[in-house]
């Protein structure tokens, strides 16, 4: 075990009787809903990589999706790409994911403006501007 990762479980069992009530999910009067619980995330053994290019496969069961850079953008890559990463998840997993990412890029778009998945859209209006600027 690592030492975060004690720590973290130090954390879960220091937990007293009494603190132990006030650490289960509120109850919206208004609603009788619950809130969702809090969960503690600890991230320190995470891997960090970047991706400009997803696959993504299913089974009844599961989503596949991996992840890797595609060093040649345009057109047809020469050599193969390589996945670096594979995330195996479930479809309610998944639904979650697509959820948090809908908001997150709707929070960007509507910051920065609307986001072109379309290469070609992004590359030849930007060409284009910079040969009307050298007339």
């Amino acid at each position: 075990m690592t030492k975060s990762s004690e720590n973290v479980e130090k954390k879960v069992d220091d937990v007293k009787p009494e603190t132990a009530a006030a650490a289960k999910p509120a109850t919206d009067t208004a609603t009788g809903k619950q809130a969702p619980a809090r969960v503690e995330v600890d991230d320190s053994q995470a891997q960090t990589c970047y991706a400009n290019f997803c696959r993504v496969n299913g089974t009844p069961e599961e989503l596949i999706i991996d992840l890797g850079l595609n060093s040649q953008p345009f057109g047809t890559p020469e050599k193969a790409l390589v996945v670096n990463q594979r995330l195996v998840i479930n479809y309610y997993t998944a639904k979650r994911l697509l959820g948090a990412l809908q908001l997150s890029i709707q929070r960007h778009e509507s910051a920065f403006g609307v986001l072109e998945t379309n290469v070609q859209k992004r590359v030849l209006p930007a060409a284009m501007r910079q040969s009307t600027a050298g007339q």
